[in-house]
């Protein structure tokens, strides 16, 4: 019975892997046997290759054999015995046999024999295990748009999947709880086909958001099969009002703009302002126009859009601002008087340099003053009327005392 047992794990681990060290139990020393073949298990994915290895720790020129499931002669040393172009010789010697399969099916899978034709024959079994790769996931279940609040049921399936597929669901990143996978299987070959169906209660925020329904599976690569399916949610406008500018100003053009974030877009827009809308503001759809601000525009002004789903409004206070070019009063008195000022210093200026070159003036003719005879002064002394004077002045009466006169 000991033996048995070590020839039975031999069968997996190997006896040069068993028989290692200083204490060794019975049976590496009763059943220890340089020509026992070992082997190993595989496992391969369908479409894939698989390599099928013989060796014995010792030669004694026995050839080696692979077989197949139905315990035909794949290979007898190197000597092919099946014609099957799939089955390939990997390495061939005295100590190892070792042959591929390409291409590998489902009825691939089973146990495979390495014989050595000793006496007696030895034997070793290896057994193949053959995934069957999952197809790529089809979402159902979302044909038309969903009014928000309401719910969609989707199912995901996989099929062809050997052992069974698990489906996950995500939203974006977000890993989503889904019903438990149902497998059924298929009555042509041993794979499964996987379902899983996941209901969400959507909201506005869930309008083109993507559910992902992913595979899992040994054969797969983490991310190798998924499917995704784009939600479309309908729901009513929620309105809100965006101006031209912050600072509106008397004088200049200006719009608001009625926002109505819904799916459908809004069919109609309504523009409202307590004690009506001025008479030059212009509705034009989602727009209210002002060509020219004035102070009487200011107030509250009302934006109402719908559509099939439902309707919103939004408010805006319009203040608007002096236009920039307006004189202040207060500026202008400010600015006058300085001007007066300017004006009343240069004409003090200008009194006084007359003032000083007048008197520069005066004291320069005084210091020149001029001296003359006048013809009367010449002959007035003795004549005893103007006449006689003058003549008296021609005929030069030098004896006469000469009058003097200033001219300033």
């Amino acid at each position: 019975r000991e033996g048995e047992r070590a020839r039975q794990v031999m069968h997996f681990v190997g006896l040069s892997d068993l028989c290692v060290g200083v204490f060794l139990p019975l049976s590496c020393y009763l059943d220890e046997d340089p020509l026992q073949p070992v082997t190993s298990d595989e496992t391969v994915s369908v479409g894939g290759t698989v390599t099928l290895t013989c060796r014995v720790a010792e030669s004694d020129n026995s050839s080696l054999q692979w077989s197949n499931t139905a315990q035909q002669t794949l290979y007898f040393g190197e000597k092919r015995a099946l014609r099957d172009t799939r089955i390939q010789l990997h390495r061939s010697t005295s100590t190892e046999l070792s042959i591929t399969i390409a291409e590998v099916q489902l009825s691939d899978e089973g146990e495979y024999t390495c014989s050595i034709f000793t006496m007696p024959v030895r034997t070793a079994r290896a057994t193949v295990t053959v995934l069957g790769v999952p197809g790529k996931p089809q979402i159902s279940g979302f044909e038309n748009p969903v009014t928000e609040g309401g719910e969609v049921t989707l199912t995901c399936t996989s099929t062809g999947s050997k052992p069974p597929a698990k489906l996950h669901w995500y939203r974006g990143d977000q890993e989503l709880e889904g019903r438990p996978n149902v497998v059924e299987s298929n009555p042509d070959d041993p794979t499964y086909n996987v379902s899983s169906e996941l209901t969400l209660e959507v909201s506005r925020d869930d309008d083109n958001a993507l559910i992902t329904c992913a595979v899992d599976h040994p054969s797969l690569e983490p991310g190798d099969k998924r499917s995704e399916q784009s939600l479309r949610v309908l729901y009513s406008p929620k309105v809100s009002i965006r101006p031209e500018s912050d600072l509106p100003r008397e004088g200049e053009k200006f719009h608001l703009q009625c926002l109505g974030n819904s799916n459908p877009e809004p069919t109609s827009y309504t523009w409202e302002k307590e004690g009506g809308l001025p008479p030059l503001a212009k509705v034009d759809g989602a727009f209210l126009r002002f060509e020219r601000l004035n102070k009487s525009d200011n107030g509250v002004y009302l934006c109402r859009a719908e559509n099939d789903i439902g309707q919103d409004q939004g408010e805006y206070p319009l203040q608007v601002q002096a236009a920039e070019n307006t004189a202040d009063p207060t500026a202008m008195s400010t600015s006058s008087r300085v001007d007066h000022a300017v004006i009343g210093g240069v004409v003090a200026v200008i009194v006084f340099i007359l003032l000083c070159l007048l008197i520069v003036l005066g004291r320069y003719l005084i210091r020149h003053k001029g001296t003359y005879l006048t013809h009367e002064a010449k002959g007035s002394d003795d004549a005893p009327d103007a006449d006689t004077a003058i003549i008296n002045a021609e005929g030069g009466h030098s004896g006469a005392e000469d009058k003097k006169e200033y001219f300033i």
